[in-house]
């Protein structure tokens, strides 16, 4: 790297601290959800509707769009238009976590920052070249400084989905996705390495390795399927009581790393179980379903939910540990045959 963005002030910001704005891209890739795209515009309006309610949401349609029909989409739940803009950006698929902006702070100098880690499908799909230009797109479009993250001569791979933070230090992430051999991203680069990238660019110090993500899940470990924080000192965990379930033994390691993990300060972190859903099979594939996957706007909590009998229990916990928001349960049967949910289609700009 040419700066070391830490030292200089920068950090990545909690998920829950104020937004300006989410980051959303259109559905249009009918491969990612065979049979079912008819339904996808419909749960995205859904979800973009309900933040459009509290805050600015900006969302990338392709060039060939027909606006007047997704905003037609979108009145139809209800958004508000007005805080709705739209921008034509040619993307290749509408997984914007994991391509969009994780943008950067520095509070003292009030301005933000995109770093410029670069997508390449989770190292699976061939056809990422459009979602790999977003950054630089959202970076001229909105006058936002951008810098390349390099390592060891080599630009960084990193999905907004793989790491999640609490603002202060601490990082959760997983061996699987960030360490493995399997859809590796980042080949010349160890532990050590990632680590130190990841200090200088995110200004995060405190690195919670889990092993496992949770079976389906075509990003081989994403961490916003299985571990979140929620409060600085908080952590959600997916757990499995069924101990002949696949997610059952790579769960409970999670929640046994966790239990010893310490903040930044030195002390134990609170850890909340969530239940899994009974397991989901469409077209006789297991999707990665998980409540986890949920995405904080300003003063509402959008969780995933499935038709499935866990639903009131997993939203019952949510509800009685945040306070301070308004639990949103979205139906997410249809939206998971693309193997992802509200968080993975979400990125949220951070207000300064």
């Amino acid at each position: 790297m040419s700066e070391h963005l830490a030292s200089l002030g920068y950090r990545m910001p909690a998920e829950w601290e104020k937004q300006s704005s989410t980051w959303v891209a259109w559905p249009h890739n009918k491969y990612d959800w065979p049979n079912k795209f008819k339904n996808i515009p419909k749960t995205f309006a859904k979800i973009i509707s309900e933040i459009s309610k509290v805050q600015r949401v900006d969302v990338l349609i392709q060039p060939s769009a027909n606006k007047k029909e997704i905003l037609e989409i979108l009145a139809k739940e209800q958004s508000q238009i007005r805080n709705i803009f739209m921008y034509k950006v040619r993307t290749d698929r509408a997984w914007a976590r994991d391509f969009a902006p994780s943008f950067l702070v520095n509070n003292n100098l009030k301005k933000k920052l995109i770093p410029n880690f670069q997508f390449n499908a989770w190292a699976k799909y061939n056809n990422y070249k459009n979602d790999n230009q977003v950054k630089i797109k959202i970076s001229e479009m909105k006058q936002i400084e951008i810098i390349d993250i390099v390592q060891k001569n080599k630009k960084i791979v990193l999905e907004g989905g793989a790491i999640d933070v609490n603002g202060i230090g601490s990082i959760l992430l997983t061996k699987e996705c960030l360490l493995s051999k399997i859809q590796q991203r980042n080949p010349t680069l160890n532990k050590t390495n990632l680590e130190k990238c990841l200090y200088e660019t995110l200004g995060v110090k405190n690195f919670i390795w889990l092993h496992k993500g949770i079976v389906g899940d075509d990003t081989h470990g994403h961490i916003d399927d299985i571990t979140r924080f929620f409060d600085i000192n908080k952590i959600f965990t997916a757990v499995e009581k069924n101990k002949k379930d696949k997610n059952y033994a790579a769960l409970k390691e999670n929640l046994n790393i966790l239990q010893k993990a310490k903040n930044i300060y030195g002390k134990k972190f609170e850890i909340f179980e969530i239940p899994m859903p009974d397991p989901i099979f469409i077209e006789n594939t297991r999707v990665p379903a998980s409540y986890l996957n949920f995405y904080f706007a300003n003063k509402i909590l959008l969780v995933p939910i499935f038709e499935n009998k866990m639903d009131d229990k997993a939203i019952a916990v949510f509800e009685k540990k945040i306070k301070n928001r308004k639990i949103i349960p979205i139906n997410c049967l249809d939206l998971i045959w693309g193997f992802g949910a509200i968080h993975c289609m979400t990125q949220q700009e951070p207000f300064i």
